[in-house]
């Protein structure tokens, strides 16, 4: 595992882009993580960017794993990244709930950046 600064540091601190669709998607993770919203909307394509992000504080993401890409490298234009992430959430008195997201997603390439278009959760 790579540590944050070699990782997803310097994507969401602005430093550079991400050169993948699979790089892009581990720092919106990482957003998610940290509660970065205006990366979030940042790296979201205009067509399907929603006006705003509302993240839940109490959600705490506990790990990703990748399944499957299908281009989006350095020389694509369009890629997918199939992923789960896993989350706990507070669920009262009785302990933490917790949970997986795993979705398939579709990022493009516009003007030499990667944005997340949408995914199918399944």
């Amino acid at each position: 595992m790579r540590s944050y600064a070699a990782c997803c540091g310097p994507l969401l601190g602005r430093d550079r882009t991400a050169s993948t669709a699979e790089e892009l998607m581990r720092s919106r993770y990482t957003a998610f993580a940290t509660g970065d919203d205006a990366y979030l909307l940042r790296t979201w394509h205009p067509r399907t960017r929603p006006t705003r992000v509302d993240l839940d504080p109490g959600t705490r993401w506990t790990g990703l794993t990748v399944l499957r890409t299908e281009s989006g490298g350095p020389g694509d234009e369009d890629g997918v990244v199939e992923f789960v992430a896993r989350w706990t959430e507070p669920s009262g008195p009785a302990g933490r709930g917790r949970g997986e997201l795993h979705e398939v997603s579709r990022f493009a390439r516009r003007a030499g950046r990667w944005l997340y278009v949408d995914g199918d959760h399944g």
